[in-house]
């Protein structure tokens, strides 16, 4: 079994002017303990417009300066948000790209669309539509990140001309592609495109046995078809985090976070009403907690004996990952920076004994079914290199039939002559 830690980077009110910056640095601080002490992955969300829920909305940067301070931890986006309303997909192909390299190959792709309003609404998405986004925007950057050049596209929902989006990626064809999870069916989905499933759902072991016994068959059916230009058959499932060699004082230190984590979420996307700027979520959380269930054991919340039992049934029921959700509601740092020491010492051995024995013989029994997925895939055909369009500079003209047309000229050095009428002046009158 593999461990990651999941940054939502959640601010509850109430704020001061330097709260968001004390949360990403206290954040990078924990990243970098995790990865010296071997935690397998670092997994940040993109979320818009959620406050207090997440103030994630530029992950790839997040991730970056997470992968400059760290040696061995893989950094992944969990998720980017595929519809192009969010992010054209060259874009998301130029940063992915990007990541990995930074990170010398530790790049995971995450992609997903979001469930919520205020994120669709707020970018124009329409939600009946966000399904069939992602699927188009998907398979096109995988396209993109794998193909010189990329042999361009007429789709539904974007197009853009053949172009060579660079650079490309350290990992090939791609880093490994995931999807968000929250239910059964989207686990089946992501089977069906020969994904990795990250499970946000928060289910028990025996609940995870079912969803992953299931994500296996279908990887292993002919229902299996690749969205990417590779398969990633794996599942991870996400839990709280905190541990204390006492319960009680686990409990203390991170049973409201999680609460939180759940009210909040709730919020934004099941029953909330918000009003931008206005509503406070932890105050609405206050009210409500004396409703909500407990956090325990049973929520990655206990003592390292408590989790290691836990996890065992976790690693039992076919589940590749556990993602912890440690930065959530008001959790101290220092307890999170206790809990991951704790962690590292006392738990994750009992689990990691056997790891590379199981991880073996598990791709030896799915690389044949792999192998038969690939082949299933109707590949984008490339583009011979006389069919390759060829794209013609401006040259004297800098916008096409504008005022001012032919305003540069080339020098022969490789300068540029401006010519004595006010060019300035022009653009100020103008505005082109």
């Amino acid at each position: 079994m593999r461990f990651g830690l999941l940054y939502e980077l959640q601010l509850p009110r109430p704020w001061d002017e330097m709260a968001e910056h004390r949360m990403i640095h206290e954040a990078l601080a924990e990243v970098e303990l995790a990865d010296r002490l071997g935690f397998d992955y670092l997994w940040a969300n993109e979320h818009h417009f959620l406050e207090e829920y997440s103030h994630s909305s530029a992950p790839e940067v997040f991730l970056a300066a997470a992968a400059a301070r760290t040696k061995q931890i893989h950094v992944g986006h969990a998720v980017v948000l595929s519809p192009p309303g969010y992010n054209p997909p060259a874009r998301v192909a130029e940063r992915i790209a990007t990541l990995d390299l930074v990170s010398s190959g530790r790049c995971e792709w995450g992609t997903g669309a979001s469930s919520s309003r205020t994120e669709l609404e707020g970018f124009g998405i329409d939600a009946a539509q966000k399904k069939a986004m992602w699927a188009e925007a998907t398979e096109q950057t995988a396209n993109m990140l794998a193909m010189t050049p990329y042999p361009g596209f007429e789709g539904q929902f974007f197009s853009m001309p053949a172009r060579n989006v660079i650079p490309k990626p350290f990992q090939k064809p791609h880093p490994p592609l995931w999807v968000a999870c929250s239910n059964r069916e989207t686990i089946h989905v992501a089977a069906r495109n020969g994904i990795g499933a990250l499970a946000f759902a928060f289910v028990d072991p025996a609940e995870a046995a079912k969803w992953a016994g299931e994500y296996y068959e279908i990887i292993k059916s002919d229902e299996c078809v690749p969205i990417g230009h590779s398969v990633n058959a794996h599942i991870a499932m996400a839990t709280g985090f905190s541990v204390h060699a006492d319960e009680a004082e686990a409990k203390a230190r991170g049973g409201e976070g999680f609460q939180y984590f759940g009210f909040a979420l709730g919020h934004f996307y099941v029953y909330g009403q918000h009003k931008p700027g206005v509503t406070n979520v932890w105050e609405r959380f206050e009210q409500a907690r004396p409703a909500l269930p407990e956090a325990g054991a049973g929520n990655g919340i206990g003592t390292p004996a408590q989790l290691v039992e836990r996890l065992r049934q976790y690693q039992d029921a076919g589940v590749d990952q556990v993602i912890f959700i440690q930065q959530a509601g008001r959790n101290k740092h220092a307890h999170i920076m206790d809990a991951i020491e704790l962690f590292a010492a006392e738990v994750m051995p009992a689990l990691q004994a056997d790891r590379a024995e199981r991880e073996a013989r598990k791709q030896a029994e799915l690389a044949p079914f792999i192998e038969a997925a690939l082949r299933r895939k109707k590949w984008m055909q490339p583009l011979a290199p006389e069919q390759v369009p060829s794209i013609a500079a401006y040259g004297r003209t800098v916008v096409a039939g504008g005022p001012v047309a032919g305003a540069l000229t080339a020098r022969r050095g490789g300068g540029i002559d401006i010519p004595s009428e006010d060019l300035a002046e022009k653009v100020r009158a103008t505005g082109d």
